[in-house]
């Protein structure tokens, strides 16, 4: 028998780890090693800590090669994969050449280096190199992405940050059209389910004015079409908040948003009227409060009659402030996606 003395700081930190140790293990050994304290002969320790008598004193060899640090080192079997040599090669390729499933990847694995792997194998490998399927956007085919850093950089950033120093309120405007139609979305299902279509195609139109800072949402909504009409009543009832500090809009270049009934007013009301590049929904924050709204209220559910669909729209759009406002504030922030001219998959 290994004969040992411990201190009283030593007994205390066995007595401590033995129940407060992350790793279960740990746990067992320091078990151990405080009743191997407290002078009890090996077969003893075995049977109060439910190890066999080699396991006890295996702890005690490790103590005593290297104290209570090497008691609480484990050292776990970690099988390494045969792709792990070929780590840089495949991230380098999959990087140029995104696979579209999984048997594509195995493929390309096999072809680039020889070892086949069953469809899990690669799975797993491709997730712990960072890969994730995830589903691919869409870039305007005429949205000119240095068009757009430039206007980022020399229009938007500076209003913003007067905006955030006080001095000035920037909304972004954009009209959301919901068609009473099935909006498909994604469940958790047993089977394959189908949403039942609605007949009809009634249309709910919503123009909106979206502060940039505070997320409050003017409207001006119908059930016909968005015109420079209903723009003009969205510039009057942003001229009644009586902010006290100069207005700025960020909005798009539809037609009825540029013509003069629409322009001479703002200028009446002293508000300003900043278009973003031509095809650039990317750097309209309100985008994505339209995204939200389908996905909250519209994806894979049925309404039968239009009131009930333009009920819940209404009720979310309403509920920005108060039911939905944790999860705009974490959407809705002033960072905005530019895109690489050479951003492409290749053929």
């Amino acid at each position: 028998m290994i004969q040992m003395t411990f201190t009283e700081a030593e007994r205390a930190a066995f007595n401590y780890e033995r129940y407060h140790h992350p790793d279960p293990r740990v746990q067992r050994r320091m078990e151990i090693m405080w009743l191997k304290s407290c002078d009890l002969d090996t077969d003893e320790i075995a049977r109060l800590a439910a190890a066999c008598a080699n396991t006890v004193r295996q702890c005690f060899h490790e103590y005593a090669a290297g104290g209570l640090e090497q008691l609480q080192t484990m050292n776990y079997y970690q099988p390494q994969s045969a792709l792990a040599a070929h780590t840089s090669t495949l991230q380098e390729h999959f990087e140029k050449h995104p696979p579209a499933t999984v048997k594509a990847a195995m493929h390309d694995i096999e072809t680039l280096t020889g070892i086949k792997r069953s469809e899990t194998q690669v799975r797993t490998f491709m997730k712990k190199i960072g890969l994730k399927c995830r589903k691919v956007g869409m870039l305007p085919a005429k949205a000119d992405p240095d068009a757009q850093a430039a206007y980022l950089t020399t229009e938007m950033e500076p209003r913003l940050a007067e905006a955030q120093a006080g001095h000035r309120a920037v909304f972004f405007v954009d009209a959301a059209h919901f068609v009473l139609a099935p909006f498909l979305g994604f469940l958790w299902s047993f089977v394959r389910l189908f949403i039942q279509a609605p007949a009809g195609r009634q249309r709910f139109n919503v123009l909106g004015a979206l502060n940039a800072l505070t997320h409050e949402l003017i409207t001006v909504t119908n059930t016909t079409y968005i015109t420079a009409t209903e723009v003009c009543a969205l510039l009057q009832q942003l001229a009644a908040l009586n902010l006290g500090v100069p207005i700025t809009l960020f909005l798009d270049n539809a037609r009825y948003q540029k013509c003069a009934l629409v322009t001479a007013l703002a200028a009446d009301l002293h508000i300003e009227l900043c278009y973003l590049p031509a095809y650039s929904p990317n750097l309209n924050l309100i985008e994505r409060l339209w995204k939200f709204v389908k996905k909250q209220c519209l994806y894979s559910k049925y309404y039968e009659k239009f009131p009930a669909f333009q009920t819940a729209i209404t009720e979310c759009l309403n509920q920005t402030h108060t039911t939905h406002k944790a999860a705009l504030d974490s959407l809705l922030t002033l960072r905005f996606q530019l895109f690489e001219k050479t951003q492409s998959v290749p053929a």
